[in-house]
Order: structure tokens, then C-alpha cells, then sequence
């Protein structure tokens, strides 16, 4: 059982979910009146300072060795939006920009498993491929300017559909190398350095000091490829390095600090747990954060190192790392209130899942736990107790949304629109200073398009959802002004958070993604 409480004047709201795990009741305490309250969107992180000192720590980095940097490159490159979550005025984009200021310097290395292609792995956050996303990878990097020298396939022992990817990405005129599948990887030290081990590897080619290996997901094999490129350089008598690039977790913030937990909310379905670097305080009585799984593979690592170079180069797996996000934190409450927030969202994410099948209870366990370290509950999210209240006194299903002065708005499901789509109207008409009691979209414009869903497209449910309310708002601000100021807030939703009693439909959620809101919803469908 988990008591979720805040400090108001409330009233018990008790909701039981088949969805939760066996036995697991959740109670609510809600405020029975929500109270207006004004919130100014602070910034927690110098974006700006942290892309000139994250371009000069890499460019030092490079020349400690031979001027040969392979550099792997953890998390997303594109679209970094739990990094801007936590750490308020970090742009999703900033490791890409960060990478701009080095593009004289750097070539990328795409790394994808042999395995991968094999079991069409797919990625949760895109819905493709991981084949398809190393197109989309090289696309994406090549329209910003950044040279992609070629394609790496790890793994590899024969699979056939690895055999053909290949073969498709050197009809597109792009350069492939091969890893080899070695057995006892990576305990098996004397074989793994050796000419049957990384020696049977391709050397792969490449003209810039700065190499960065990314790939399309864990497990691509970015370690593996940066760890055989040492061993032909050395080959060839140049004594290139290694570094390793992770946003999180932050190493020279504390271990509790609630950015990384956050990153263990957010991690908690592989099991990341952040730890004390045990190397690094050895070596020299400093107190870094790392994660388990790099804490694990050290020994291996240096082992690797001393195996080709005589001696290795860290002393630490902090050594490694060149992340400088934690110098670059300028409001470090801020960026606290914030990790909160996303954790309370990482475990809505988690109950979700349990109901739809796509979690484990363990994940929400794990979550919670995190919770109780935190002090924070589930109603600690602002837009959970009005949701809720709302959904109560109605009697129907109701959504929420905080407004960037702080002012939350609700909406509950009708004869006419969806919880959702209410809500979106409700918040348009509040930005624009439109009365609440008057209708920017007429029932009668609205009629046809329940008559097109339920008589021709063979939907049963006749509400509109968020895109067809908007496109029906796009319609029909061609003749009401209205409708067009409405319709002119929508930039200021970016960053709003919702939330639903009910879980969304795929198109309602993929809506207000596409708006930039951050939604969370009761493990409860409707």
C-alpha cells in the first residue's frame, strides 16, 4: 500500500485499480479546492556555458593522446528531453550543438548489432527499427553539417540480415566495417586482445582526432568499437585514446542528489543503480557518482587497456567520463523541484505500463522506493489532485493542465469531446482571454465530424480527440477571430503538464507530445 498525502484542507477521493499490482490499493488525499497559484518557469542550467566547456574538456581531452580521441557517445544525440526535464534550460538539442563546435574535428561512427538487425529490435521512444534509425541517424547528421564516416556491424557471426544491411547501406555509397562475435566477451581477456580477437576485426577507417561512436541503442556494441579501434591503432604505432560521454549519472553531484535519482527512475527498467565510483575515491579520496554497470566492467576495462598499451590511462571509470553538466548548474533547487517532477512522471510512466503490460511491477517498486527517498508523493505533481477532483464531482473522466503562469485548468469528457480535447480548448480559451461560457467552435461544426467518424469511418466512440478538435478549431478560424486567438496560443502549451484520470488513446497522446506537454495518466482505462 502506498499513502499519497499534501498538506491542505481535503477530502479522501479512493481509487482502486485492477490494473495495479495484486493487493495494491492507492489513496488519494485532494484538495478540495485548488487554489490559482502564480509560478514563473525558472532556469536551472547554463545551456551556453555548458556547450563551451563540454567542446574545450573533449578538445583537452584529444590532446592527452596522439591526437586520436574515440569518444562513446551515450543517451540521445536529437532529442534529449529527460536531460531539459531535470535540468531546466538544457536544450534537447545542446549534445548535437556541443558537437557542432567540434564538426572540423569530428567524424561519426555508427555502431549497430548484428543481433539487432537480426530481431528487428525496435526502439521504444521512435516506434523503427534499429536498421531504419541508422539511416535516420546518418540523415539527421549529415542535414547539421557533421561528417558520418561510416557504419560499424558489431556481433557479427553470419547473420543473414546483417549480410544484407550491409549490402544496402554500400549501395547507398556508405562505408561498413565488421566486429566479430567473440566468444567469452569480455572475460576472456588474453583471447579478446589478440589477432583472433579484436585483431580479426576491420580496422575502420578514419581521417579526423575526434571519432564519436554512437548508435541507435544499448547493447550496439559503441565500448566494443572504441576498445578495437585502440588495438589496430597501437598496431600501427599511434597511441590513440578512449573516453566515454553520459549526461547521467552526474558525477560530481552528490550520490542522493535528485537528478540521479531521476536518472534511476528513468533507468529503472535496466536496473541502473548509481553508486560511489570505488576506483576513484581509492585513487584520490574524492567522492564521485557512477553507475553499476560501468563500476562492473572497470576491472575488464583496465585490464583491456594494460593488455594493449602496457599500462592504462584511468585510474577510475570517472576518469573516463568528460561530462561537464554538473559545472554547469546554475540554480540547484531548481534543478531539484524539477528531478522531483520527473520522477513522479517516470512513475505514472511505470503503473501505466503494469497496466498495459508493458512494465514490471519491480520498475514501479523500484520508483517508489525512489519516491520515499524523496518525501514526494504522487500529488505532489499539481495537475494530479485537480484531475482527480474533477473527475469526481463529475463523474465522468477529467484532465488537467498547468499553465505556464501556474494556473491549472480542467476539462472532463461530454456528448462532444473527449476529457482531453475539452481540456485543450479550455486552456486555449484561458490564454487568449476568451469567457469560458463561450463556444469558439459551434456544436454544429462539430456534428458532421462525429457523423463522419461513427457512420463512415466505423468508430463507435463519437467524441473528438485532440487533433480533430484542433483541426476543427483550424477550420474554423478561417471566419472567427475567435478561433484564430485561440488558436494562436497553442506555442504556449510547450512545456505544460497534463494530466489524465484515464489513460490516453495513442492519437491523444501523440497530440500533446507533438505540442511539447509532459502528461501523465492514472493507471486506469477508460
Amino acid at each position: 500500500m502506498m499513502i499519497l498525502q499534501k498538506q491542505a484542507l481535503f477530502q479522501f477521493y479512493f481509487l482502486k485499480s485492477p490494473c495495479l499490482p495484486t493487493g495494491r490499493t492507492v489513496y488519494y488525499k485532494l484538495e478540495t479546492t485548488v487554489k490559482e497559484k502564480k509560478t514563473i518557469k525558472k532556469t536551472g542550467f547554463d545551456n551556453e556555458k555548458y556547450l563551451k566547456m563540454q567542446s574545450e574538456h573533449i578538445r583537452e581531452r584529444i590532446n592527452q593522446f596522439d591526437n586520436k580521441l574515440y569518444l562513446e557517445f551515450g543517451g540521445k544525440l536529437f532529442d534529449d528531453y529527460h536531460a531539459s526535464r531535470v535540468l531546466p534550460g538544457f536544450a534537447p538539442d545542446s549534445k548535437l550543438r556541443m558537437l557542432m563546435q567540434l564538426a572540423d574535428q569530428a567524424e561519426i561512427v555508427i555502431a549497430i548489432s548484428a543481433d539487432a538487425i537480426e530481431k528487428n529490435k525496435v526502439r521504444g521512444d521512435l516506434g523503427i527499427t534499429y536498421d531504419s534509425d541508422v539511416l535516420r541517424l546518418i540523415d539527421e547528421f549529415r542535414g547539421k553539417g557533421l561528417y558520418v564516416g561510416s557504419v560499424v556491424i558489431t556481433q557479427f557471426s553470419g547473420q543473414h540480415s546483417a549480410v544484407m544491411f550491409k549490402k544496402r547501406l554500400e549501395n547507398l555509397g556508405i562505408k561498413v566495417y565488421i566486429l566479430y562475435y567473440i566468444p567469452g566477451y569480455p572475460g576472456n581477456i588474453p583471447l579478446i586482445v589478440s589477432d583472433e580477437g579484436y585483431g580479426k576485426n576491420d580496422y575502420i577507417e578514419t581521417t579526423r582526432p575526434l571519432v564519436v561512436v554512437t548508435a541507435p541503442g544499448p547493447g550496439s556494441g559503441k565500448m566494443a568499437t572504441c576498445l578495437s579501434q585502440l588495438y589496430h591503432e597501437h598496431k600501427r604505432g599511434i597511441h590513440a585514446g578512449y573516453a566515454k560521454f553520459e549526461t547521467f549519472p552526474i558525477w560530481n553531484l552528490p550520490l542522493k542528489h535528485p537528478v540521479n535519482l531521476a536518472y534511476e527512475a528513468a533507468t529503472a527498467d535496466l536496473n541502473d543503480i548509481n553508486m560511489i565510483d570505488p576506483f576513484h575515491l581509492e585513487a584520490y579520496g574524492e567522492t564521485t557518482v557512477n553507475y553499476n554497470r560501468d563500476v562492473e566492467i572497470f576491472p575488464v576495462l583496465n585490464a583491456i587497456f594494460e593488455q594493449i598499451f602496457g599500462e592504462s590511462p584511468y585510474k577510475s571509470p570517472t576518469d573516463m567520463g568528460v561530462n561537464m553538466a554538473g559545472n554547469c548548474i546554475i540554480d540547484d533547487e531548481v534543478c531539484r523541484e524539477a528531478s522531483r517532477q520527473e520522477i513522479i512522471r517516470r512513475y505514472y510512466q511505470a503503473v501505466d505500463g503494469i497496466a498495459d503490460g508493458s512494465r514490471t511491477e519491480e520498475e514501479a517498486f523500484k520508483i517508489e522506493l525512489l519516491m520515499k527517498q524523496e518525501h514526494i508523493t504522487a500529488t505532489d505533481r499539481s495537475t494530479v489532485s485537480p484531475a482527480l477532483v474533477r473527475s469526481e464531482t463529475t463523474g465522468a473522466p477529467a484532465a488537467a493542465m498547468e499553465l505556464p503562469d501556474g494556473k491549472v485548468i480542467t476539462g472532463k469528457t461530454g456528448d462532444l469531446l473527449g476529457a482531453c480535447a475539452a481540456l485543450l480548448l479550455n486552456a486555449l480559451k484561458e490564454l487568449a482571454g476568451i469567457d469560458h461560457d463561450k463556444h469558439i467552435i459551434s456544436p454544429s461544426a462539430i456534428e458532421p465530424i462525429q457523423l463522419l467518424k461513427t457512420q463512415y469511418l466505423g468508430s463507435k466512440n463519437p467524441r473528438l480527440h485532440t487533433d480533430e478538435i484542433l483541426i476543427a478549431l483550424s477550420a474554423t478560424a478561417a471566419d472567427s477571430e475567435d478561433a484564430k486567438l485561440a488558436l494562436a496560443q497553442l506555442p504556449k502549451l510547450h512545456g505544460c503538464q497534463v494530466h489524465s484520470t484515464v489513460m490516453l488513446s495513442e492519437v491523444d497522446r501523440k497530440t500533446f507530445q507533438r505540442l511539447g506537454c509532459d502528461v501523465t495518466c492514472e493507471p486506469k482505462f477508460q
